[in-house]
């Protein structure tokens, strides 16, 4: 398993936006933050503000004076930017960053994100060995702190397996069985029966069928069973029907 890379932000000017990105580290288990010679000096109460619940990141980070110091103990370190630099660098996008990042085995790596006004210069991108460029529309710049978190969100994506469709946890978020599917076919069928829906009786089992295939394309959840024969309940039997004038 290759370890988190470090988030290293290279004089970035507004504490708000050195918050945002150790708020996004945290949500997606980057932990490694790095500034280098922040504008307006380290600690900053506007950075605490803007973290959140990751005030225990910010209070780890690590200050440098020099891009060189950032990145000296790293083997592997990507620049991200939106602009031609007129560098020959390999351009990646943020997933496929992810992914290398993710078979560094037992390497030590980075990821590397210039400041507010200009981004990095070519000189930083000269430190590292790809570019990162986000794929956007038209417009091209992002916040910092957006910046970091899609990279962070990129990087916990490849080695997340939370499943892409699931229902809802919880006694009444589960899925119904066999036999309260069963009660709830027979109940609607039965009032469907006694209103004269069901008519006439050679097409009864076809429209039978064709309601129990609508409800299984459902995927009802247990309470929702459970809802709809209420409503069943209620029109049937006229429960709190409203006068009308």
């Amino acid at each position: 398993m290759s370890s988190p890379p470090a988030i290293i932000l290279c004089q970035p000017q507004l504490g708000e936006n050195i918050g945002a990105a150790a708020r996004a580290m945290a949500n997606f288990g980057l932990s490694d933050l790095r500034l280098v010679a922040p504008r307006d000096g380290w600690p900053n109460p506007k950075a605490e503000a803007m973290a959140a619940g990751a005030a225990e990141l910010l209070a780890s980070a690590r200050l440098y004076g020099t891009l060189h110091e950032a990145l000296a103990d790293l083997t592997l370190v990507f620049a991200t930017t939106a602009r031609e630099r007129g560098t020959p660098k390999e351009i990646l996008t943020p997933a496929e960053a992810a992914q290398r990042l993710r078979a560094a085995e037992g390497e030590r790596t980075g990821i590397l994100f210039g400041n507010e006004r200009a981004g990095l210069e070519n000189d930083d991108i000269s430190l590292c060995d790809a570019v990162i460029t986000i794929p956007t529309a038209e417009f091209t710049s992002l916040n910092l702190g957006q910046a970091v978190l899609l990279a962070s969100y990129e990087w916990f994506r490849q080695g997340d397996d939370t499943p892409p469709s699931r229902l809802e946890h919880g006694p009444l978020h589960r899925k119904p069985t066999r036999e309260e599917m069963v009660q709830l076919f027979d109940h609607l069928e039965g009032e469907l029966t006694a209103s004269g829906f069901l008519y006439p009786p050679d097409k009864r089992d076809h429209m039978v069928r064709a309601i129990r295939a609508t409800l299984h394309r459902a995927q009802l959840t247990y309470q929702e069973v459970q809802t709809l024969r209420g409503m069943i309940v209620a029109l049937s039997k006229g429960k709190h029907r409203v006068k009308k004038d």
